[in-house]
């Protein structure tokens, strides 16, 4: 495995711990990989959930909370002054309503990369003007990246610093259709060809800025013969999300690693979000209370959705996942991916990272 170069920046294994909101991935798990040499990734979604005030004023705590995990992470990691071999960078998702205050803020705070998902982030390079800030969108078609690079070439003059290729395998929220990932789904030949076209696509659009752009394989990716085979296909990374929680590292609660140790192929679930996207989580109480029921009043807005209607979808999902990160593994909301099964004991990111590049 060689290093990742992701626009002026280089990280010493190309490995990208995916972001996991609410909480899962903030400064203690995205510092302790970019000290080994990852790609590190904060969550900005409701990161600020434990700050003083969040349930009078999440959006001011979610940015002051951004602001302080990435410094965090930084010093973990190495230190602001590039002792680190890896980098840190920020995940937002398109979908939130404050998604552009928290592209800048991560940004104009110091982080080296910042990776968009959950929507098309056409205005991505506009956000981070000022700055040394990488960019890169998370696509799941080649009909996709094609789409937002050209956009990007025509409004801004530039092209992507990477872009994470997201199959249906992944965890959380899912750029597809349901009738894609539930039962059967897309097959893994019928998604590597995919992968091809969106490297083809990469390659096009890299030619005419006289660069590389990376690609990044996320989705499933559990060992090193799953990074082998991303590789082969032409990738120059990988993203991986579900592993990282079961680190001694993770942000999350034990009970809610422990639940990931617990579970089996058969506790996982595709479900319809709030955020209007299907997504891969675990079978448990809350799960069973919104068959039963339907829906679960909601109380308070917080206000993270841009989507989000709070009289008719089932369910509060900050709620939910703020009770997940906390230790409510009953009635909270855990996203895993599909491998989830095929995780067996809690590590450190040291020893995970080592597993997967062999050394």
């Amino acid at each position: 495995m060689t290093g990742l170069k992701i626009g002026d920046k280089y990280a010493a294994i190309p490995i990208i711990q995916g972001g996991m909101g609410v909480g899962v991935s903030r400064s203690r798990l995205a510092g302790a990989v970019a000290k080994e040499g990852g790609i590190g990734v904060i969550s900005s979604a409701q990161i600020g959930y434990d700050e003083d005030g969040f349930e009078r004023h999440p959006e001011e705590c979610n940015l002051r909370a951004l602001k302080k995990h990435i410094r965090l992470a930084k010093e973990i990691a190495g230190g602001v002054a590039g002792k680190s071999h890896g980098l840190v960078g920020v995940n937002v998702m398109v979908a939130l309503k404050n998604y552009k205050e928290h592209v800048r803020t991560a940004a104009r705070s110091g982080a080296d990369l910042v990776i968009c998902g959950a929507g098309l982030p056409m205005d991505l390079p506009l956000l981070v003007e000022g700055t040394d800030c990488a960019i890169a969108p998370i696509v799941s078609s080649a009909r996709a990246a094609d789409l937002i690079l050209k956009t990007w070439d025509r409004k801004y003059q530039r092209t992507a610093d990477l872009v994470v290729i997201e199959g249906p395998k992944a965890g959380g929220h899912l750029g597809f259709k349901e009738e894609d990932v539930a039962g059967a789904g897309i097959s893994d030949a019928e998604y590597d060809e995919e992968i091809r076209k969106i490297i083809a696509c990469l390659e096009t659009w890299g030619q005419k800025y006289g660069r590389k752009i990376p690609a990044a394989v996320a989705g499933g990716i559990f060992d090193r013969a799953d990074i082998d085979h991303a590789l082969a296909l032409g990738a120059d990374a990988v993203q991986i999300a579900s592993r990282f929680v079961a680190t001694e590292e993770c942000d999350a609660a034990d009970a809610y690693k422990q639940a990931y140790i617990n579970a089996g192929a058969e506790d996982i679930r595709i479900i319809k979000s709030p955020v209007g996207m299907p997504g891969r989580a675990l079978y448990n109480g809350l799960l069973r209370e919104l068959e039963e029921r339907g829906r679960i009043p909601i109380r308070k807005c917080y206000g993270c959705i841009k989507k989000c209607h709070p009289a008719e979808v089932p369910y509060c999902i900050t709620k939910a996942l703020i009770r997940a990160v906390e230790g409510d593994v009953e009635g909270g909301l855990i996203f895993c991916g599909a491998n989830v099964g095929r995780i067996d004991r809690i590590v450190t990111v040291r020893e995970l990272m080592r597993e997967l590049t062999g050394n």
